[in-house]
């Protein structure tokens, strides 16, 4: 039984270990022929041609959150009507009436996180009210 299962799939098992055998060789050439230096400077964090200055663990204001959560929603949107209109034949008018209640329902999602404010970057300006004093 396992010889018979071997025969069939030879070929997969040459790739299996051709592949592993080709990890293995790239990480102990880099093992062997990767650089040795130390010291202070080689800990420290560097990107992009600037050391850093301070702390990593920066708090952000939770509109970028927001922003990343509302371009995922509308980026998965667009797949889904991006698939509806490859096939926009085979579903004839009921996929059509389907893809107008999947886009007025995203317009009214829309419409309600702009009228909250949520999609405002910046924050309102305060209006200041001229008292004279008593």
């Amino acid at each position: 039984m396992f010889a018979d299962i071997a025969v069939q799939h030879w070929a997969f098992a040459v790739y299996v270990i051709g592949a592993i055998c080709i990890c293995l060789t790239m990480i102990g050439l880099a093992a062997l022929l990767g650089g040795r230096a130390y010291g202070r400077a080689k800990n420290k964090p560097f990107e992009s041609g600037i050391e850093s200055v301070g702390n990593a663990r920066l708090r952000f204001s939770a509109k970028f959150y927001l922003v990343a959560m509302f371009f995922v929603i509308f980026d998965v949107e667009a797949l889904y009507l991006f698939a509806w209109s490859v096939s926009v034949r085979e579903s004839g008018w009921v996929g059509f009436i389907e893809a107008t209640i999947f886009i007025t329902l995203l317009l009214v999602g829309l419409i309600y996180l702009w009228r909250i404010g949520a999609l405002d970057w910046a924050p309102k300006k305060r209006v200041l009210t001229d008292k004279k004093p008593d």
